[in-house]
């Protein structure tokens, strides 16, 4: 059953490769000796990231890319070929995504009375077109080889609308925040794209599968967090490495049965 786990020397892409979650789902792929190429529209983190996943199993080779801009994209997977030959699995990771845990948190404080067009078709661009961009760039490498795995990253909100209850500051007076609309819009997209791509590719040897995670702990507010984990089944939240089993099921044989699914793994935040 181990081998079909297996991801060594498979080439796979993932966009976002500096974020977060990003380079967590480039240290695991690494350590189970893929070739990942990790991509990034901030070159300088994303060879940093790159950097500190020298000498472990596998291979990390940084490269930068606006998702939303098509010729960046089509240069990201011609160097890929040209590089490896082969495209194996792609990672749908990068995405505009408004944080509490960021030091800039004006974009949480504008209602949806008030949300720009500039805000929401930005996201629509990185969160959805990015996508697109990138799965049909990687689709004539997979149809060729007749094999291919594309991961989706979608979130809980793109299942259930946001708890805007998590945003209320604590103090009376602080002004209040939101989740904005643009990223759960984004994120239910996300669901639709990856059933269509899965449907469409059938009987290709392209599989297409949506990852979900839920919300990971690192430096919220404690009113936040605390918030958080009262909401949750499990009572905490996720920490940063805890989605990565998840990807590399996906991304292996493992999954071999599997195209057009969704993967939960919120510590039960949909259940309730």
């Amino acid at each position: 059953m181990s081998a079909r786990f297996d991801v060594s020397e498979r080439v796979i892409i993932v966009t976002g490769g500096a974020g977060l979650l990003g380079e967590q789902y480039g240290r695991a792929l690494v350590h189970a000796g893929a070739h990942v190429i990790l991509a990034d529209i901030d070159t300088r983190r994303v060879e940093t990231v790159v950097a500190d996943l020298d000498g472990l199993r596998g291979s990390a080779t940084a490269a930068t890319v606006d998702v939303a801009d098509e010729s960046s994209v089509a240069r990201l997977v011609a160097f890929t070929v040209q590089r490896f030959g082969r495209i194996d699995g792609l990672v749908n990771n990068a995405a505009l995504d408004p944080k509490v845990d960021r030091g800039d948190r004006s974009r949480l404080a504008i209602a949806f009375e008030n949300y720009p067009l500039e805000m929401w078709n930005r996201a629509l661009a990185v969160n959805l077109t990015g996508m697109f961009l990138c799965s049909r760039a990687v689709a004539p490498a997979m149809l060729s080889q007749e094999r291919g795995v594309i991961v989706n990253i979608s979130s809980t909100y793109g299942l259930v609308g946001p708890d805007q209850r998590l945003y209320e500051p604590d103090a009376p007076d602080a002004p209040r925040e939101f989740k904005p609309v643009a990223y759960s819009v984004t994120k239910s997209g996300v669901l639709g794209f990856t059933r269509y791509l899965a449907a469409y590719w059938a009987g290709t040897g392209i599989r297409v599968n949506t990852l979900t995670p839920g919300g990971v702990l690192h430096s919220q507010p404690p009113g936040f967090v605390r918030k958080y984990c009262a909401r949750t089944p499990m009572g905490r939240m996720a920490e940063p490495d805890e989605y990565c089993g998840a990807l590399i099921f996906l991304l292996s044989d493992a999954s071999s049965y599997m195209t057009g699914g969704n993967l939960i793994v919120d510590g039960g935040w949909t259940a309730w």
